[in-house]
């Protein structure tokens, strides 16, 4: 099963006029942010602005998540104990650093609410997450997105945001290797400026070259670009069809390579066909 998630959009919890405007935008996944959009004094009003999301049936196709605070701070148990029972579709954990942290958090959760599904996405926003991308990945078998947070590397790297991304192309690498070892989802971190759209298209164009699966957005205005450059078009669709009819009438003759359009097709082409197809339809019948 292929589930879209070209955008995913951060909302503040303590926001209720936004969450209001989420369900009439097209983002595939909202997530609910209870840590950096919410200040201090209005972590409560936000849990329960949260809570009221979760239960609501308005939000049609839109996948919604919550992230909590992160285990170093004061808040994330409570943050727990009021949305865990909601059984959001995941929570995200941020600045995760090693497989303990999970652990750690998916007790609480059962803790609390001992028939949560939830699954668990961890953000990568630091150094030491980075380095320990790979333990990170396998740390649970409830996790299944790994979630870039760029804004926070480019601070602790002591580097500065530029076009193509140099200063943090390593780290981007080495996540998505650990992502795809352990069959992960992985999300690209935000585009700041969301008045820039050529900006945010040519970044998302190149998150998409990499392999990943979408885009971390922080405006709706965003979410179109996200949508379109992370989705198949017709041609790839085209392709990716009639490498299936090929090689599968290539194999009722016996054969195991056939060629198309010049190429030689394997059964190795046919993993990220099958994809291309599957994405194509999950996405028309959202």
């Amino acid at each position: 099963m292929v589930t879209p998630r070209r955008s995913v959009l951060f909302m503040p919890g303590s926001n209720a006029r936004a969450h209001e405007k989420a369900k009439t935008i097209d983002a595939d996944t909202i997530v609910f942010d209870l840590e950096d959009a919410v200040a201090p004094s209005a972590k409560s009003d936000a849990r329960s602005l949260v809570l009221t999301a979760l239960s609501s049936d308005d939000y049609g196709h839109r996948e919604r998540v919550v992230r909590i605070n992160g285990t170093d701070t004061d808040w994330w148990q409570e943050d727990i104990a009021a949305i865990a029972k909601a059984n959001p579709s995941a929570i995200v954990v941020p600045k995760v650093e090693t497989p303990e942290t999970i652990v750690h958090v998916v007790a609480e959760i059962t803790r609390h609410a001992p028939n949560n599904t939830s699954a668990i996405w961890v953000m990568m926003e630091t150094p030491l997450g980075f380095l320990n991308a790979a333990d990170i990945a396998s740390g649970h078998p409830r996790l299944t997105t790994l979630v870039i947070g760029t804004n926070d590397l480019v601070k602790d790297l002591r580097a500065s945001h530029t076009k193509g991304r140099e200063p943090v192309i390593t780290a981007l690498g080495m996540a998505l290797l650990a992502g795809r070892a352990h069959n992960l989802t992985v999300l690209d971190g935000v585009y700041n400026d969301f008045n820039d759209d050529v900006g945010l298209a040519a970044e998302c164009k190149q998150a998409c070259a990499m392999g990943f699966d979408g885009k971390t957005l922080i405006h709706p205005a965003q979410v179109d670009t996200a949508n379109r450059i992370f989705a198949p078009d017709a041609a790839a669709i085209d392709e990716a069809k009639r490498m299936i009819e090929a090689f599968t009438a290539a194999k009722a003759e016996g054969k195991g390579v056939t060629v198309l359009d010049g190429r030689m097709i394997e059964e190795l082409h046919l993993v990220e066909a099958r994809r291309v197809t599957a994405m194509a339809e999950a996405i028309k019948e959202r």
